[in-house]
């Protein structure tokens, strides 16, 4: 009765506040002027283009610019991927639970593509992706991507989502687009924000209904500016966090349940403990004739704790003398990242230069908590070291822009520019315990949850890449604008690429434009596709006689290069390449303006993550899978995986933002209303190795389950409509998000189901106090939406996955938050 209570107190209150907040003062303050207004709009963009001065709605390609106050009234504590993904309709951030490395670093994707065909900036220069390769069941399996969640959303100014391809313009993996992170650059005020916040839900699973008030949220985040020697600045920021976890798994099933409980939940099934702190700064200094010295750069180290699949008390791999009642596999991450960049920028010989260098890294240590070796029964340890990645970025650019005088409307602006990029990638072993095979020969090896790397699977690579790049941008007339860029890349390990891009814009009027772009890309094999390699205890789930079937599998992913990888028809990673075309139109009047963009994405060679080769699968004949055990048989191997080119799809959709602001006397009013109808159908998937004298069955590498998630594992479609208030110190923000149904595929298509639609309703009211303090409360998600339960006929009889990691926006349910800032 209590928490019920609170329950409905805690949404009476968030909903009053977002909603009461209008008519409490009608007539407080003097609005915003028009002029200030139209000042607004005019946001200046430097991402897609090289010309000074753009503004977001001038740009021949569509950029998005959002302000860091936006991401700031999304949920306090929120992550900047989910902060942002709640703004743009066209970026997706699933939360996957029980993926092992994908819980802690978990990807966000553009357009429907992979969430390494998006490449990173920050302040303009190209980001590190993150250590952590996707190999599970997640969205993005098989990626490598920049993990947004190491930069918090206190230290940025705004963000600009590039939403064109732009390879040509910025190098490999700007396939889908671009987003470049604008840290905030200030030499004087500052702010200071305290973030309070929990889920308090109800909801049903497969087995039962559920009540829970978890995931509590706390953070302090703030900023200040600086002077620099006299006339530069010197901009301070950071952030300290702490996320409790979330559980939405299911009720075990009695059989799995030592005593035969029907209520008892076995699993973790949500988001991890986090704690992380979070430091950045950026700073500049004039220096003589027009010259300026940058630098700029962070460092995040977080701690997170992620649940593996529960283990029954009756489990193969379990040892009752430790665990009577089973055991719940803890993964914990230790990741630290960081970066640093530096130049000097100003004019020279006619051009205006920058010339920069920078250096960014990541790390995962891994730790496997409340698990057990049962290959060494009741002497094994509980806790295990089970090793780590490593990624390095060093990254040396000099750009130079110049206006040249060729007879047009105007000076054709040429931008040129060359670069040097060096990466190393290394996995490191975990301690012998978390990988060995022990005494006991009927018991699993390694640590359950998640086996540590063994020295096998250690690496320590690195490769280069030279680049040159020249981007041209003018005007035929005063109507008519045009650019062209043409890149190209050579690298140290698969040779050498080139892409270009053709862009234009016409301008009816001031108030009508159109504008289009053609453009190649290409995203080039990381060194963690290239290189990575693991063994592992993975749950498979087949089907025996028409009945789902979870057993324990121990089977490899397996370096290109290894012999068994080569074995099954594995040859070297080649760049995936695309083609992209958009065409679209831009209306403004007065305080309204509406962008329309359509767009078409073909990718060739797109590199995946292949099937497990000798597992039994729906659409393998039985003979093939027998070959596949004969050909690893001699490697002491019974099951394995390795990256592969192969897939080609095509991504077309529609962007649309319609946008208006108005000054009333009751108040300023600031309407959004965006969308992003997409769609993704594979065309070719990888045949049947040459090599391999087997029996053919469709799919072979790459089967169903991986091919639908392609097509239907982002939503086609996905609105947002919100509307923020404000008048004199109060403030209102109301959001709603819509998303189409998403397709969870099973490799047997009577396994399949669906997330459903869903509707999320965001509210939040604010005030400004006299002297600097400000106070919001809120609620997201407030009618308490979640995605459709995981069905019990593919849950397992411990009820550990409660609901699609698949779900675009999560399974949390109903979020209540408070935050109280101070600003100077």
């Amino acid at each position: 009765m209590h928490i019920r209570s609170t329950r409905t107190l805690l949404l009476a209150f968030a909903s009053a506040g977002a909603l009461l907040a209008l008519p409490m003062v009608a007539s407080a303050q003097t609005a915003p002027t028009p002029e200030e207004e139209a000042a607004a709009l005019e946001e200046i963009v430097v991402t897609g283009t090289r010309t000074v001065g753009r503004s977001r709605l001038d740009t021949i390609a569509p950029v998005d610019v959002i302000q860091a106050e936006t991401l700031t009234r999304n949920g306090t504590g929120t992550e900047l991927a989910a902060a942002l993904a709640n703004t743009a309709p066209s970026l997706s951030f699933p939360r996957p639970a029980i993926t092992d490395g994908s819980d802690h670093v978990r990807p966000a994707t553009l357009r429907g593509l992979a969430p390494d065909q998006t490449l990173v900036l920050i302040n303009g220069q190209r980001g590190h992706i993150g250590a952590l390769v996707n190999v599970n069941g997640a969205l993005g399996r098989g990626s490598t991507a920049f993990d947004l969640n190491t930069i918090p959303s206190v230290t940025l100014g705004t963000v600009e989502v590039l939403r064109d391809g732009a390879s040509a313009q910025y190098g490999a993996d700007a396939i889908a687009g671009v987003i470049n992170l604008r840290l905030r650059q200030a030499d004087s005020g500052g702010g200071l924000t305290l973030n309070y916040g929990m889920f308090d839900t109800e909801y049903d699973t497969g087995r039962g209904k559920h009540s829970e008030s978890d995931g509590e949220q706390t953070s302090l985040a703030g900023w200040i500016g600086l002077p620099l020697f006299g006339d530069g600045f010197l901009t301070l920021s950071g952030e300290a966090q702490r996320r409790e976890p979330t559980n939405r798994s299911d009720y075990a099933a009695p059989a799995a349940v030592n005593g035969g409980n029907a209520t008892t939940v076995l699993g973790r099934f949500g988001d991890p403990y986090t704690e992380a702190y979070t430091g950045y700064f950026n700073a500049g200094k004039p220096l003589s004739a027009g010259w300026e010295a940058y630098a700029f750069g962070g460092y995040q180290d977080r701690y997170s704790e992620s649940a593996a699949t529960a283990r029954a008390f009756n489990n193969a791999n379990n040892v009752p003398a430790i665990y009577p009642n089973g055991f719940l596999p803890i993964i914990a991450a230790s990741i630290t990242d960081y970066n640093i960049y530096g130049g000097v920028k100003g004019p020279a010989l006619g051009f205006d230069w920058d010339i920069s260098a920078g250096y960014g890294r990541n790390e995962i240590d891994y730790e496997v908590l409340n698990s057990l070796n049962a290959s060494y029964g009741a002497a094994s340890q509980r806790e295990f070291k089970a090793g780590g990645l490593g990624y390095g970025q060093l990254t040396i650019d000099i750009d130079a822009v110049k206006q040249v005088e060729v007879n047009l409307y105007e000076p054709l602006n040429v931008a040129l520019g060359v670069s040097y990029r060096r990466e190393d990638f290394s996995v490191n072993a975990g301690e012998p315990a978390s990988y060995n095979k022990g005494p006991v020969a009927a018991g699993g090896s390694g640590s359950q949850g998640f086996p540590g790397f063994a020295p096998a699977n250690e690496v320590d690579v690195d490769r280069y890449n030279v680049g040159a790049y020249i981007d041209l941008e003018g005007k035929f007339s005063e109507q008519f604008s045009f650019g062209l860029a043409g890149r190209y890349e050579d690298y140290s390990d698969f040779g050498d690429q080139f892409t270009g891009k053709m862009s234009a814009r016409y301008d009816f009027s001031p108030s009508f434009a159109l504008r289009g772009a053609i453009s190649t890309g290409f995203k080039s094999p990381a060194l963690q596709q290239q290189f990575f390699s693991y063994v592992a205890t993975n749950l498979i789930t087949t089907v025996v006689g028409g009945v789902p079937v979870t057993t324990l599998s121990q089977n490899g992913s397996y370096r290109v290069d290894d012999p068994i990888a080569i074995a099954l028809g594995s040859k070297p990673l080649e760049p995936e390449t695309s083609t992209n075309y958009s065409g679209g139109a831009v209306f403004r009047h007065e305080g309204f303006e509406l962008t329309v963009d359509a767009y078409r994405i073909d990718v060739k060679d797109r590199i995946i993550y292949s099937e497990t080769l000798g597992v039994a699968r729906p659409s393998q004949l039985a003979a093939t899978t027998s070959a596949t055990l004969a050909l690893l048989a001699p490697f002491g191997v019974t099951g394995a995986r390795f990256f592969l080119n192969g897939v080609n799809n095509t991504t077309s959709g529609i962007d649309v933002v319609a946008r208006y602001k108005t000054v009333q006397d009751f108040g300023r009013f600031d309407f959004t209303l965006a969308g992003n109808f997409n769609n993704t159908e594979v065309t070719r998937v990888p045949p049947l190795p040459s090599n391999l004298a087997i029996p053919v069955s469709p799919n072979y590498l790459f089967d169903r389950s991986n091919i639908l998630s392609f097509e239907q594992g982002t939503p086609e479609q996905k609105i947002v409509a919100s509307v923020d208030w404000s008048l004199g110190g109060f403030g209102a923000t109301a959001r709603l998000t819509s998303y189409d149904s998403i397709l969870v595929a099973n490799n047997n298509v009577t396994l399949d189901y669906e997330t459903g639609d869903a509707n999320l309703l965001d509210l939040e009211g604010r005030y400004a106090f006299p002297m600097g303090v400000a106070l919001a409360v809120g609620v997201n998600n407030a009618t308490d939406a979640y995605p459709r339960f995981t069905p019990t006929t593919i849950n397992g009889a411990t009820g550990s996955v409660g609901f699609p990691s698949f779900s675009p926006f999560g399974f949390n349910g109903r979020f209540f938050y408070g935050r109280l800032s101070y600003s100077f």
